[in-house]
């Protein structure tokens, strides 16, 4: 028997910006949204929300290893830079992939209700 889960619907399980809640509510103004929006420009979003996501934690995690000289997997070589740089690439495009630090959910809520205005408005 499985204890402390609690079943909540979602309201737009297509994606895997699943947005059942918005600040422990449930976000009725993004799933009305997400009907005017196709799923290709929901996709496109998603995207989008997730490569903006990436660059921002690339950004945090080159700041966090632009002291270190010649520690770790690397040593202290011409090429360090190039291959540090292109290992927290990689960090922050898995990091961002897995979920990430919630960057890319508010980004895609963002897009999703500005796409949705220009088609009411349109």
């Amino acid at each position: 028997m499985q204890t402390g889960m609690i079943n909540t619907p979602r309201l737009a399980s297509s994606s895997a910006f699943s947005v059942e809640s918005r600040n422990g509510r449930p976000d009725f103004e993004l799933a009305a949204a997400l009907q005017k929006v196709s799923p290709q420009q929901q996709a496109r979003a998603q995207k989008t929300a997730t490569d903006f996501e990436a660059m921002f934690l690339n950004s945090m995690f080159s700041q966090m290893t632009s002291g270190l000289k010649g520690e770790g997997p690397f040593g202290d070589t011409p090429g360090t830079g190039v291959w540090r740089s292109m290992l927290t690439e990689q960090y922050s495009k898995n990091f961002a992939k897995a979920g990430g630090v919630g960057v890319a959910t508010e980004v895609y809520r963002t897009l999703i209700m500005q796409q949705a205005k220009t088609i009411r408005t349109a």
